[in-house]
């Protein structure tokens, strides 16, 4: 732990809130298995603690992207399966072996380029077979041709140096309660069921997976063996439609305000002039900026906190610097600690991704590497993982 901690911009990562929500979760999801979607360095929370948490919580399983992700989990002390969700070159399959990762196999082409590989390492690598039911990314396509993928992914079943232990697909509306959303949603799940019991009427899958963390919360009764939790775990809802009741949020987006001054009628705050004040304002800069993760595209927009007392974003968002209202913030000083995105409701991520015309998901991914993150344990700071701690 970095007992010298001196920043000007942190996230406060509240790892009490995040195995409350994991609790939450493995509830709802009884008795399915649950498994913690740590990718993107757990959604830009840290995932080597909130992976340790989430594994003394009863995490199951753990899903990230790349191999890389995997890697970084194993040296981080998680013994417990992970799932590769995406890619990995077929040539490191002594690598996935040697690490214990499982595998999405997506395609006949990409299956044998895996069981060539494994097969001259002297491997076995264990795989799950990603089946496409309709969000058209990767994954056997069962929507166009449904006995052709059953087919490659049985003959998949069959190759050497591949050890097929379970099948999975992805939904890509369960967050969307219209009624053609909920009806494609229905349908994916349809499929999905289809193909999973053509492959075991051929042999019995150790794991089925459909559900991420929409699918969980509007349909818990489809979580099969095992669900994917990612964004609820942080304390964030899938959607402003579909939302998951109790949730705690996770990461706070922290900053010290640097100066204050007053700006008087017809006085210009930042680049290009965006803002001229009406009025007489008791302005406050803090020190953040898109370079930490604060998206310039809420310049006059964003709404931030200071003493729990609502500081609007005036002017553009710079690199380092934010420029708030203070006007409503009685005795505002420099020093005092500015909340830019947090657990309130009024400056959360989500309202701030609203905003922004973006989702909470790349809010929270975007928070840069610059930024330390202090890991809150009881309210109090556990540990800091700050800048160097990174190379």
């Amino acid at each position: 732990m970095n007992t010298a901690f001196d920043a000007h911009c942190w996230a406060e990562i509240d790892l009490d809130a995040l195995a409350h929500n994991f609790r939450l979760i493995q509830e709802k999801a009884a008795p399915a298995a649950v498994c913690a979607v740590v990718k993107a360095d757990a959604y830009g929370h840290g995932d080597r603690l909130v992976a340790r948490t989430l594994a003394e919580a009863g995490a199951a399983w753990f899903a990230v992207s790349s191999l890389a992700e995997a890697r970084h989990l194993r040296r981080s002390g998680i013994a417990q399966p992970i799932l590769i969700l995406g890619m990995t070159r077929p040539e490191c399959a002594p690598a996935l072996a040697a690490e214990h990762v499982t595998q999405a196999v997506y395609s006949p082409e990409y299956a044998h380029a895996l069981s060539q590989a494994a097969e001259t390492a002297g491997v076995t690598v264990e795989g799950h077979l990603k089946i496409d039911t309709g969000m058209g990314r990767i994954g056997f396509g069962a929507c166009r041709d449904f006995e052709g993928a059953v087919s490659g992914l049985l003959e998949c079943r069959r190759l050497k140096g591949l050890s097929i232990t379970g099948a999975f697909q992805h939904f890509s509306a369960a967050d969307s309660l219209t009624e053609d959303d909920r009806r494609y949603t229905e349908n994916q799940y349809a499929l999905f069921r289809r193909v999973v019991e053509r492959l075991e009427a051929a042999e019995p899958l150790e794991t089925v997976h459909c559900s991420n963390s929409a699918g969980l919360t509007a349909h818990p009764d489809w979580s099969c063996g095992m669900v994917r939790a990612g964004v609820i775990l942080y304390g964030q809802d899938p959607s402003s439609q579909v939302t998951f009741p109790g949730l705690r949020p996770v990461m706070a987006l922290k900053t010290v305000v640097s100066q204050v001054k007053d700006l008087a009628p017809g006085d210009c705050v930042g680049y290009g002039r965006t803002y001229t004040a009406d009025r007489a304002v008791r302005a406050a800069t803090v020190c953040c900026g898109y370079a930490d993760g604060y998206p310039r595209c809420l310049s006059n927009l964003g709404l931030a906190s200071i003493h729990g007392k609502p500081a609007p974003v005036i002017g553009r968002v710079s690199m380092d610097q934010i420029v708030l209202d203070a006007s409503a913030v009685p005795g505002v000083s420099a020093g005092d600690e500015a909340t830019l995105l947090g657990p309130s409701p009024a400056d959360g991520f989500a309202q701030a991704a609203e905003k922004a015309g973006t989702i909470s998901y790349e809010l929270l991914c975007a928070v840069a590497r610059r930024v330390p993150r202090i890991y809150l344990r009881g309210g109090e700071a556990a540990e800091v993982l700050d800048y160097l701690d990174r190379e």
